[in-house]
């Protein structure tokens, strides 16, 4: 299996890059290791809880609190702010936002950046790491195939080494590069708070619960829901906005997933710090955005002009977004 390298094709097309024997066995060690681990967590969790009634109210506020803080350092900090730079915000706040991104494990800022921009350059056309429309997949376990494939069968093969030069925009700043390379330190953390946290309220049982559903079912819950959007928003949901790929809304993924969900309107915008243009449209991390500007910690938050939004088929290329109240 290949994966793509975007810059170097006169004519356009991605040009692959194969990994070595090493690579590929460790990418898929590391990789199987990531889905499995906290699927064994969730099984442990549940058979702690029946078995000892190892679960208790603070179980469930770990496992909430440290989903949302967590996904909202992806969605806030990793998507909408590195990715697209739609705003512009502190460095302390760059800073936290990183680190708790990093807490997910879906991998070190720069490359999720990096990987992220080419599924917006290639998105459900031949050099798309997630498409779940890959060609010559007909019938139904060709659709099975392709759905997995978009869900996690992307992340199987060996990321190019330098998949980080697609981000070379957060390569100068050092912060950012620290905070990329501390990738492994930032998720072991996101394991050892809630076990902290566990244990100061119920001993070492509490320890090992805290650790179980604030952490690994946590990760879980993360990891899908992200995926999610690669798989379930290209397949089932409303397009009301035209875009040149098969990107979807669904309500379902736009709440669990915090906005992100809303992906039809993403990718007809996609520098857009908003991604729930109407009111019943759900999108916390567009909250905590506006809460940040409203406090002179973010500014530059650009939207879609109204006078957009109201045209009822918007080609991507004909959306520009305008900057939100805070900008200079």
């Amino acid at each position: 299996m290949t994966t793509t390298d975007t810059l170097s094709d006169r004519t356009g097309a991605p040009v692959t890059v194969s990994p070595s024997v090493r690579e590929t066995v460790f990418s898929w060690a590391v990789v199987l290791a990531g889905v499995t681990i906290p699927f064994l967590g969730l099984v442990a969790g549940v058979a702690a809880a029946v078995r000892y009634g190892w679960f208790s109210a603070v179980d469930l506020v770990l496992f909430l609190g440290m989903y949302v803080a967590t996904m909202l350092g992806l969605t806030v900090g990793f998507h909408r702010l590195f990715t697209h730079r739609s705003f512009e915000a502190a460095e302390p706040v760059q800073f936290a936002l990183g680190v708790l991104g990093s807490m997910t494990f879906q991998g070190p800022l720069l490359e999720w950046v990096g990987r992220h921009r080419i599924h917006h350059r290639f998105s459900d056309r031949y050099g798309d790491p997630h498409s779940p429309h890959a060609p010559h997949r007909s019938g139904f376990w060709g659709r099975v195939r392709a759905f997995w494939h978009a869900h996690i069968g992307w992340a199987l093969p060996a990321d190019p080494p330098d998949l980080d030069r697609y981000a070379p925009d957060l390569r100068k700043s050092r912060m950012l590069r620290l905070v990329s390379d501390l990738f492994l330190v930032w998720a072991l953390l996101g394991l050892a708070l809630p076990a902290a946290i566990g244990y100061a309220f119920g001993g070492w049982p509490g320890a090992l619960t805290g650790f179980l559903w604030g952490g690994l079912v946590r990760v879980l819950a993360g990891h899908h829901l992200t995926w999610c959007v690669n798989s379930v928003c290209h397949l089932w949901g409303s397009r009301p906005y035209r875009s040149s790929d098969e990107s979807r809304n669904n309500a379902v993924i736009g709440v669990l997933a915090l906005g992100e969900g809303w992906h039809n309107n993403h990718h007809a915008f996609p520098t857009s710090a908003r991604h729930g243009f109407e009111w019943w449209q759900v999108d916390i991390s567009y909250y905590l955005i506006r809460g940040l500007e409203t406090l002179g910690l973010a500014w530059k938050v650009r939207t879609p002009s109204p006078e957009t939004l109201t045209k009822s088929n918007v080609d991507a290329a004909d959306g520009p977004c305008s900057e939100g109240r805070g900008a200079e």
